[in-house]
């Protein structure tokens, strides 16, 4: 008795294979993106260690300096690698920059990585079918993280400039955390406040960023909340018609004799 199980012949491999076509540049940034996420992660930590160990560490020995700096420097020139790369199999020349002002901005700044978030929460807007709590809880948790990664790093940022400086307010790096949350939050005491011009630079980049990532968040949630409603409502809807059509099916049948 023959197996009813056929094996695939030489000539099917090769008309799947056929169909299923080479990578193109689309699918091969994708599968770079993919695969490098996870390191990029790993290699921002890194970066923001580095940079805390420099800044509320001034004293510590020249080796263990210098080992914080080489650590900094080698995270920043993988951002820069992927950065090229991905420029490279992106194909569009000089548009790649333009398209992605966000990366190149993480390029030149690399304590704003976590703002990468906006894009991932970009991809679940264009989300469609029903709505999956798992996925903005994903964006929600993400967004949330980064914030507080942002913030530590905009805390070391505005603490390395304030410190030392006349007249200012920021003397411990507590002061500097204290005034970072303030500022995310929108909420701004101003019972301590930066003094120098960089400070003040951080201080608007972090106020622009606290907005877009705890917008983010709120946005997630928003756009979760509106797909359920929305299926709530076409179901109840659906449910009213097919009660309408069934009670005027029942009137119209004939009653027996």
């Amino acid at each position: 008795m023959a197996s009813p199980v056929r094996g695939v012949s030489a000539g099917e491999r090769k008309r799947d294979a056929g169909q299923a076509g080479p990578m193109t540049e689309d699918s091969r940034l994708v599968h770079w993106e993919r695969r490098t996420e996870m390191l990029l992660s790993l290699a921002s930590l890194t970066y923001l260690a580095g940079y805390a160990v420099l800044v509320l560490a001034p004293d510590l020995a020249d080796a263990w300096r210098d080992c914080s700096l080489a650590l900094l420097l080698a995270s920043w020139a993988l951002f820069v690698v992927d950065y090229a790369v991905r420029w490279r199999l992106g194909g569009e020349g000089l548009r790649f920059v333009r398209r992605h002002s966000l990366d190149t901005l993480v390029v030149l700044l690399p304590l704003l990585r976590p703002l990468r978030m906006v894009r991932f929460y970009e991809a679940v807007l264009h989300q469609r079918g029903a709505p999956r709590l798992s996925l903005h809880a994903r964006v929600m948790f993400y967004a949330g993280v980064s914030t507080l990664l942002l913030g530590f790093a905009g805390a070391l940022a505005v603490y390395a400039e304030e410190r030392g400086a006349p007249g200012t307010e920021m003397r411990t790096f507590g002061d500097a955390v204290w005034w970072t949350c303030s500022t995310l939050s929108t909420v701004g005491y101003g019972d301590v406040t930066p003094i120098t011009p960089m400070g003040r630079v951080v201080g608007v980049g972090l106020m622009a960023s606290g907005l877009a990532l705890l917008g983010a968040v709120t946005g997630s949630f928003s756009s979760w909340l509106i797909q359920v409603f929305s299926r709530e409502d076409e179901r109840g809807q659906g449910q009213g018609q097919g009660e309408g059509q069934g009670q005027g099916e029942g009137t119209g049948r004939p009653s027996g004799g």
